[in-house]
């Protein structure tokens, strides 16, 4: 009898447990939306890609936030963090200090060096691969191979 008392009891709390993950909605850290975002909270921190337009509606845009949107893991391992800019009326901070001019994607490292700027969407592939030559990065693999495994 306790064992019935204890599976049902179990069988209650794991199918509580299931409706609160699904109720629970998921928040994807990679992709930023806020306005008045700086640089330098991000130091030393993530790796930054900024991606600028003139408009939300401009192709290259909507290819490049699409691209990054179908690999959020693959940026996510790599402590990167998605930032857009398609105001240019708005003179944030981000425009001020990168200066773009029409599209424009830039990759900054955790040093805070911008390491990549490219004119033209590019795939996460290509920039995970960008990512993973910085010596930073390198590093960070580095360390991870030697950690002692718990």
């Amino acid at each position: 009898m306790k064992l019935r008392i204890a599976f049902v009891l179990l069988s209650f709390f794991a199918g509580a447990a299931q409706a609160a993950d699904v109720a629970a909605p998921e928040t994807d850290p990679v992709f930023v939306q806020e306005t008045g975002v700086t640089l330098e909270q991000y130091k030393w921190v993530k790796r930054p890609i900024v991606v600028f337009a003139y408009s939300p509606s401009d192709p290259r845009f909507v290819q490049q936030m699409s691209l990054l949107h179908a690999q959020p893991s693959a940026l996510a391992t790599r402590d990167v963090v998605v930032l857009s800019d398609t105001d240019p009326e708005a003179r944030s901070a981000l425009r001020n200090t990168l200066r773009p001019r029409g599209f424009m994607m830039v990759l900054i490292g955790k040093d805070g060096v911008v390491y990549l700027r490219k004119p033209a969407p590019w795939d996460v592939r290509e920039i995970t691969r960008s990512i993973d030559k910085l010596p930073l990065r390198q590093q960070e693999i580095k360390d991870r191979r030697e950690a002692p495994i718990r």
